[in-house]
Order: C-alpha cells, then structure tokens, then sequence
C-alpha cells in the first residue's frame, strides 16, 4: 500500500485532534475538532493509500468513498440534522488542495449559517474569478 510518511492524511493518528469516525476496507471518515466551532459535522472521507490525485482512485476506493459517505451522512443527520450539504474535491493546488492526499470534503450545512445558499460554485462564478481569454 502506498503510504507518506509525512502526509497528515496517512497518519491521522498522530494529529490528537484528528478523529475516525468510521473505517471500511480502503477509506476512512475523519473529523478534525479545530473545524467543529465553525464547520459543525463536516469531515473527510480519505482512502488509506496515498494518491495525490482524486484521478488516480481504483474502483474499490470509488465504491468504499461511497459506502463511507452513505454510512457518514446517516452518522450526521442523526447527530446535526442538516438541512443540507457541500460536497468536494479539490484537485491540485490551484484548486486549493492544500494537502496533497486526495480527499473529499462532506460539509453539512444549515439555514440559519450566514452563507447558507452558496455551495462550492458561489465562489468560482464571482465576476472577479472570470479569466481573460486571448
């Protein structure tokens, strides 16, 4: 199995507020408590082998983020009962993956947040985010 030795995401364990809440055969949901306060319920699904690109997942790990993400959202809407959700990948830095072990981001989100109506496209369709073309 591929694994970094120095990649957070491949040693969950030695970060103590980095917590996994649930575990299949290839991937892992982790909760971070620093992201609780502001971001409540939102956690990664990660696989256990270290691929920097979403690209590069097998079938399995596919099908494992699946299972893992429906087994999450039970998880959370029993918990935090959201009235919806974000879900992500960024991919490569000028997506702003800023740790290069893929990951997908499952954020709940609520009605009365201040930014509740924005989802991950918000962001991206802001006139200044409009590229010149030659």
């Amino acid at each position: 199995m591929s694994y970094d030795l120095q990649c957070p995401l491949c040693n969950p364990q030695k970060d103590s507020q980095q917590v996994i809440v649930l575990e299949n055969e290839t991937c892992l949901f982790l909760q971070h408590d620093k992201h609780q306060d502001i971001l409540v319920g939102s956690g990664l699904i990660v696989p256990k082998k270290h691929h920097t690109d979403t690209f590069a997942l097998t079938k399995e790990e596919w099908n494992d983020t699946y299972d893992l993400l429906q087994d999450a959202k039970k998880i959370l809407d029993d918990k935090y009962a959201p009235e919806g959700y974000t879900l992500g990948w960024n991919v490569g830095k000028v997506s702003n993956q800023e740790i290069l072990h893929c990951h997908l981001h499952v954020i709940p989100r609520y009605n009365d947040e201040p930014l509740a109506g924005k989802g991950i496209r918000y962001w991206l369709k802001q006139e200044e985010n409009r590229r010149v073309i030659p």
